[in-house]
């Protein structure tokens, strides 16, 4: 006969499924579309007569939007719930994806795509749904819980590309705009089920609670959060760049049709493994050295790919290599937030620390479509990616993550 205590426990552990698959779901739709819009440049350009230069400002906007709105997203997550942010955000990216599928030239592209995706992505991915993930998880489980909602988030990125590839191949660019743009409204409700944290929530050992306003000026002042979050500019320049124009680089080195295509779902393949074991890494070693490794291994795969000879062989390596190491930074990044400052502003503190990534990844979209159009070559970039990853392994290894407010204690023992 179940006591009182393993009822609950076990209804807890289905409430947390249900908030980290529901996580899920949502990274999932979003993130795999995202992923796709490499796949858009070339028959925009050609189709439309759009400069490369715009369609990649216009991607790379996105990014920027996506930064700045970041914060106030999670601000109001943590204030008002995951819910309506997530609904609102789902309405704002089908709006853009519409206006993009609709657009006879370069400044609607640029609101669509740029603007209100930007926007709506801030409110449908990582700052709202993974903090609502680590807010459930124990301070033990965190790091794993955000792996894995990370990891399963990567399953869209698996799906989406082929689906785009193929909708495009047979209505055109416009169809798979329409198409993605219905299945953000679909996911919209799942964002009620992220809100169970209060019924699911696990007993925290948190740091002293502070106000959103001195939890800010601390982070501000706090060494190694300005490191973390001056990496993450580095990590968003990586792998705007490779996501938006490793296509287009492909074709150029006169690589097979439909190689792009196919790297781009082989890195979401294996993110789902590396989500995962960054996840399961982040909880038995710190997480600062985790990331500085993870970093290190990014510059080694880009160098290498730089200089060894352009095969499908090499193509498809250098794809799994990527993607092991391509969102595992994520649960890592938000994870240690959460480790130094709690988890009552984790919305807030990782949105200020993910505008820096955005900047980045405004910089790497469309850097990589100036560069291109100046010098016909994207070797410059290439270089700037492979330099960015060393830069930021050197800023992780010395992060001190001590816990905010208990410089003598921990109440979240790092794992050694």
């Amino acid at each position: 006969m179940l006591t009182a205590t393993s009822r609950q426990a076990a209804s807890l552990t289905h409430q947390a499924t249900l908030v980290v698959v529901s996580a899920a779901l949502i990274l999932s739709v979003v993130m795999g579309i995202r992923q796709t819009f490499g796949l858009f440049i070339g028959p925009l350009s050609f189709d439309r007569g759009m400069p490369v230069t715009v369609i990649a400002f216009a991607i790379a906007l996105h990014n920027l939007a996506w930064g700045f709105a970041q914060p106030f997203a999670g601000a109001a997550a943590d204030r008002y719930g995951s819910a309506p942010v997530v609904a609102a955000g789902a309405v704002s990216i089908a709006a853009g994806l519409a206006l993009a599928a609709m657009a006879p030239s370069g400044a609607m592209l640029v609101v669509g795509i740029g603007l209100l995706f930007g926007i709506g992505i801030s409110c449908t991915s990582f700052g709202v749904v993974l903090s609502a993930v680590g807010r459930m998880a124990s301070p033990e489980k965190r790091s794993m819980a955000m792996g894995l909602a990370s990891a399963g988030g990567s399953l869209g990125q698996v799906l989406m590309v082929p689906l785009a590839q193929a909708v495009r191949e047979t209505s055109g660019v416009s169809a798979s705009l329409f198409v993605f743009a219905f299945l953000m409204l679909v996911v919209a409700p799942f964002g009620i089920l992220l809100d169970r944290r209060d019924a699911c929530r696990a007993p925290l050992a948190e740091p002293q609670a502070f106000s959103l306003r001195e939890v800010l000026s601390r982070a501000c002042r706090h060494p190694g959060y300005r490191l973390l979050t001056i990496g993450f500019f580095a990590c968003g320049f990586q792998l705007a760049f490779i996501a938006t124009h490793l296509p287009g680089y492909l074709t150029l080195c006169h690589m097979p049709m439909g190689l792009g295509a196919t790297a781009l779902a082989l890195i979401g393949l294996f993110n789902m493994l590396g989500s995962w074991a960054c996840g399961w890494l982040g909880g038995r070693f710190r997480q600062q050295y985790v990331l500085g490794w993870l970093y290190l291994v990014r510059c080694v795969a880009i160098g290498a790919f730089l200089l060894v000879p352009k095969t499908s062989a090499s193509v498809v390596i250098f794809a799994a290599v990527m993607g092991l190491t391509w969102l595992g930074t994520v649960p890592l990044t938000s994870g240690l937030v959460a480790k130094i400052f709690g988890t009552r502003h984790l919305g807030t503190l990782f949105g200020v620390c993910f505008l820096s990534h955005q900047a980045g990844s405004f910089l790497g979209a469309w850097l990589g479509g100036f560069v291109f159009d100046v010098t016909g070559s994207y070797s410059l970039v290439w270089g700037a990616t492979a330099a960015a990853g060393l830069l930021a392994a050197i800023l992780h290894f010395p992060i001190d993550d001590t816990v905010l407010g208990t410089p003598a204690l921990r109440s979240d023992p790092a794992p050694t």
